[in-house]
């Protein structure tokens, strides 16, 4: 499923008042980081995750891994943080 521009929109609204749950640091994107990812999108559909200073991957660079390895959708890119969203098997009514 792609997002339509406005879903898109809806989306960052969403997220700009969102706190940031991940962090990528120097180790970069590791299994077990994606599956911290994983779990956190099925529970809350909307993420926010920071690149730390320390991390050598690239803010964008970052995002379209973690997006490709979790089947998620990259939001937004702003600074050194990217939102990403995936629609919840488990939940009912979820943020789209």
């Amino acid at each position: 499923m792609t997002l339509t521009s406005k879903q898109r929109a809806a989306l960052r609204s969403k997220a700009n008042g969102m706190p940031t749950i991940f962090h990528v640091g120097k180790e970069g994107v590791t299994p077990e980081f994606i599956i911290g990812i994983r779990d956190a999108l099925e529970a809350r559909e909307l993420i926010k995750i920071d690149i730390n200073q320390n991390c050598e991957l690239e803010v964008d660079e970052a995002a379209e891994i973690v997006a490709s390895r979790t089947g998620a959708q990259l939001v937004q890119t702003i600074g050194r943080k990217f939102v990403l969203y995936r629609k919840s098997k488990t939940i009912k009514e979820g943020v789209l």
